[in-house]
């Protein structure tokens, strides 16, 4: 069955962009234009169908997953496992020092230029990686599908890919598994060719967290306004499968799905407009939090107080939620997750069992907690939870300031 759904070197520099960082296998359209725009995968409801990513298994195994201990170090929870099924790596063994390869989506949205940097430190503390080779997609999936031909003909040691979308990648993945070990991690592919897919508990349990708080804070008949990158990224997908779950069962009411591209203008665009025409909207649901503040903007624009609202573990909504007191929770999709493919290409080539599925933990961040993520040393599109403190450079390869 395949797995749910969910030439540069080290040292090249990163370009600051302001762009999202998610595409799709389809066009983006905005779900009120277009109900259809997910494919049929069960029956329909007040927000239309569900989408074809959606697996009610993987779901009730990752919202369980929410309760559960992780396994490993308690000071490093890129290298923990929620309920790992590990694999045999012993025929991948070999002796080093290595080449490990990197087949990147992209860096064009501040989430992924810090993990970039927080895997490119990692490397820094491994004397046994020889060689570190990277390549960057750029958003393009025949971008990528070529440079991972470029990187299986480069003769890697192992091959670590950040899909720039699910179904279309999928072939260049099977193609390279056959050549050497893969590990995958961040979006997933349709096979489970790879070694290990790593990803923290995933879309449904993000979605999740913040349709629950919205169910929770918003009364009864309230609007809802759900605000989507694009479509055909799975943890995005499933994000809104989850919620779309959470809301169709609440008495709530979803006056919109809208698809941003991740663009703090046009966000703020479609949020005026809801308010506009709607007169009142009562909460604001996120499948990515890059553009929250931009959103809060809007209903101050129009002299309304910001509605319950969710967001991400980025400084600059972790910092309008404090001065602001705003009611809003943050689900995360922890940047340190870049850390532990690096990790875990290095326990296969030495022969060592990895899981299958590296599920790591994922924290939400609420009202209690706030205090413990807010970095003032570190910029507004800093993401809280890059487990890059430890890592040399910090915080100033990171963009901020020490003391």
């Amino acid at each position: 069955m395949p797995r749910p759904s969910p030439l540069v070197h080290a040292a090249v520099a990163l370009t600051m962009l302001a762009a999202a960082g998610c595409t799709s296998d389809r066009p983006a359209t905005t779900a009120s234009q277009a109900p259809d725009a997910s494919s049929s995968a069960g029956p329909a409801a007040g927000t239309g169908e569900q989408s074809k990513f959606f697996v009610q298994a993987d779901y009730d195994a990752q919202l369980a997953m929410r309760g559960q201990a992780a396994q490993g170090p308690a000071d490093k929870p890129w290298e923990q496992a929620i309920d790992p099924k590990m694999v045999d790596t012993a025929t991948h063994k070999k002796d080093g020092p290595y080449e490990i390869c990197f087949s990147n989506a992209a860096v064009n949205n501040p989430w992924r230029q810090v993990g970039w940097r927080s895997m490119q430190a990692e490397v820094a503390l491994h004397k046994d990686i020889e060689k570190f080779t990277a390549l960057d997609a750029e958003g393009k999936d025949d971008k990528q599908i070529s440079d991972i031909a470029e990187l299986q003909a480069k003769g890697c040691d192992a091959l670590i890919i950040s899909p720039n979308t699910t179904a279309t990648l999928t072939p260049a993945v099977k193609g390279a598994c056959d050549a050497l070990p893969v590990i995958v991690f961040d979006r997933g592919v349709e096979t489970d060719c790879p070694v290990t897919f790593i990803k923290p508990i995933g879309g449904y349990a993000f979605g999740a967290d913040a349709a629950e708080f919205l169910v929770e804070k918003v009364p009864a008949g309230g609007k809802i306004l759900a605000l989507r990158i694009s479509p055909g990224v799975d943890v995005l997908e499933t994000r809104w499968s989850a919620a779309k779950v959470a809301f169709d069962a609440s008495e709530l009411e979803v006056a919109g799905v809208e698809f941003t591209d991740g663009d703090a203008a046009k966000s703020k665009g479609i949020v005026s407009d809801y308010i506009q025409r709607h007169g009142k909207i009562d909460g604001i649901w996120m499948d990515a939090g890059a553009t929250a503040v931009a959103v809060a903007e809007a209903f101050e624009d129009a002299g309304l107080p910001v509605p319950p609202i969710t967001g991400e573990d980025q400084q600059d909504f972790l910092r309008k939620w404090k001065d602001d007191g705003l009611t809003a929770i943050a689900p995360t999709y922890p940047t340190y997750q870049w850390r532990t493919p690096i990790i875990a290409a290095l326990k296969i080539l030495k022969g060592e069992e990895v899981p299958e599925v590296w599920n790591l933990p994922q924290p939400k961040i609420t009202q209690e907690t706030l205090d413990d993520y807010l970095q003032p040393n570190m910029p507004p599109l800093h993401y809280a939870l890059c487990g890059c403190e430890d890592l040399p450079g910090f915080p100033e390869n990171w963009g901020g300031k020490k003391g």
